[in-house]
């Protein structure tokens, strides 16, 4: 499936040079040209970027199971928020005396809840190494759970992508309880700082948008060696013929599980660049919505090139941030309608489209 191999270095080389001059250029307007200048680009811009950095980086990962694999997962929302809560509560714990209530120990919700104790799993997150550790270790080992009995049991096609979903939704259930210590519907927010750096600072954020941009380049380059190795060669297999695949001696379950983690890992990672830039994590990234419109990204740039899956992102959130603006009321429609239009018109995307046109040339 998908474009000539050229034309898959051809893209993933032009993605890479994009990235590489976006963590030059974006900072140096940012920080170097004066807010006059037609040349500056503003703080927002800045943060707005670099959100749809993080998106891009959770469409790559989706791709790889998706696009190479055929898992249809429609749950990575749940790794995305998990890596993002993660990072959310070593920056709850980085607040200190200097939250509202002015108790070093518990967060604001906490005391405005009545809790006498820090939870047990709050432990260890006023370290950034713990959090960076949690930002792998939680998405991953909730994959590799779900992965291991649902591949084990052959469960595929339709009916994985609905207990995907009811993943998601269930954690999302979970998460708006109070009870649960994670802040409830309100989730975590009033962030100060990252590793001593003040999050409102432009520096913080440019430094986090050049961040974020690595990230992506590092995970397409990952995904990128995973797909062009052996074991990508019989996840292609896989995608194409399963049962064949596995009537040649290949244990099935384990690539499917092997990927399926790396993606939720590589999620949960794009999550945790997150949230330091939008300044909160609720119990809403869970909502199946947003997985949904993964798939809506990766479908519209190209499914199975990695790159597309970036481009996809990109374009889909842009005209997000223009129509939520402008016509609220209009985007779900419009992200429906859009969907259609991919399936029937565009299957391979972007990506495919302008392949199709330079053939018909």
């Amino acid at each position: 499936m998908g474009l000539p191999t050229w034309r898959h270095e051809r893209g993933g080389f032009t993605l890479l040079a994009v990235l590489a001059a976006a963590a030059v250029l974006v900072p140096l307007l940012n920080l170097a040209v004066p807010p006059g200048s037609v040349l500056h680009v503003p703080d927002y811009t800045v943060t707005l970027l670099g959100k749809y950095l993080c998106y891009a980086l959770a469409a790559v990962a989706l791709d790889l199971v998706w696009g190479y694999c055929g898992i249809l997962s429609l749950g990575h929302g749940a790794f995305f928020a998990l890596g993002g809560y993660a990072m959310g509560m070593y920056l709850m714990r980085q607040i200190g005396e200097r939250g509202v209530y002015g108790n070093a120990l518990l967060p604001d919700f906490m005391v405005f809840l009545n809790w006498q104790e820090l939870p047990w799993y709050w432990h260890g997150f006023d370290h950034f190494a713990f959090a960076l550790l949690m930002v792998v270790l939680v998405p991953g080992a909730l994959a590799f759970a779900f992965g291991y009995l649902a591949f084990r049991s052959r469960v595929s096609g339709v009916y994985l992508s609905i207990i995907t979903q009811a993943l998601t939704f269930a954690l999302m259930l979970a998460f708006f309880r109070n009870d649960m210590g994670f802040g409830g519907n309100n989730g975590l927010t009033d962030f100060k700082e990252l590793l001593g750096f003040d999050l409102q600072a432009p520096a913080t954020r440019a430094g986090l948008f050049v961040i974020s941009a690595l990230a992506l380049a590092g995970g397409y380059l990952l995904a990128r060696a995973v797909v062009r190795s052996r074991a990508g060669h019989v996840l292609i297999a896989v995608r194409d013929a399963e049962s064949r695949t596995r009537f040649l001696g290949y244990r099935v379950e384990h690539y499917k599980l092997a990927v399926f983690v790396l993606s939720a890992v590589l999620t949960g990672i794009a999550g945790a660049l997150y949230v330091p830039q939008v300044g909160i994590i609720n119990p809403g990234e869970f909502a199946p919505l947003n997985s949904i419109e993964m798939v809506v990204w990766v479908a519209l740039g190209g499914r199975g090139t990695l790159y597309g899956a970036a481009l996809g992102a990109g374009v889909v959130n842009y005209l997000k941030t223009v129509l939520t603006g402008a016509l609220p009321e209009v985007w779900l429609f419009f992200l429906g309608g859009l969907f259609m239009l991919v399936t029937v018109a565009l299957p391979r995307g972007l990506v495919g489209l302008r392949a199709r046109r330079r053939s018909a040339a």
